[in-house]
């Protein structure tokens, strides 16, 4: 999808080019390894959504590796007013959603437009929030995931339905 933009190469470290140039992916499970050398760890992360039947896995949370952890929610989906309370980005994390049942819907913009914080910035959570409306809103279907940057500010979960995803919690 046109949400994939390929940092530039320089002299800048891996953090520095995730901070600065990286941008909301959209793809299909069936394309992961297209992405593994954006970070050291997506292979492995990609890889554990392969080797697992992700429908039957439990929901929890799971610390994976040093820099992985796995989550599993199933529930109900909210409405867009709900979900948007959460509207959130990452500074110390990278969000590989996958959609295991749904479809989900996303509400996101880029941080660089974001004005109008909610809060102050969580260390504990890596979380901030905003009150900005969203530029858009995109959905995934089962099989298909995003990876979301420290410049992707979003707000997932908004359904009719009953949704089950996992979230790959990627440190930076």
């Amino acid at each position: 999808m046109y949400f994939y933009f390929l940092f530039q190469k320089s002299n800048n470290t891996f953090t520095q080019k995730i901070k600065n140039n990286l941008k909301m992916i959209v793809d299909s499970l069936n394309n992961a390894a297209k992405y593994y050398g954006l970070h050291p760890a997506f292979e492995k992360a990609f890889q554990f959504l392969n080797e697992n039947d992700l429908a039957n896995l439990a929901d929890g949370v799971t610390q994976y590796s040093d820099d992985l952890k796995i989550i599993v929610n199933s529930g109900n989906g909210n409405s867009k007013e709900q979900s948007l309370v959460h509207f959130e980005c990452h500074d110390k994390n990278i969000d590989i959603q996958v959609c295991v049942a749904g479809p989900e819907t996303y509400a996101w913009k880029p941080r660089e437009k974001c004005v109008s914080p909610n809060g102050d910035y969580s260390d504990e959570k890596d979380v901030r929030f905003f009150f900005d409306q969203p530029d858009m809103f995109f959905e995934l279907n089962p099989g298909q995931f995003t990876i979301l940057f420290p410049e992707d500010v979003h707000a997932a979960m908004i359904s009719n339905g009953t949704i089950k995803k996992i979230v790959i919690k990627v440190k930076i």
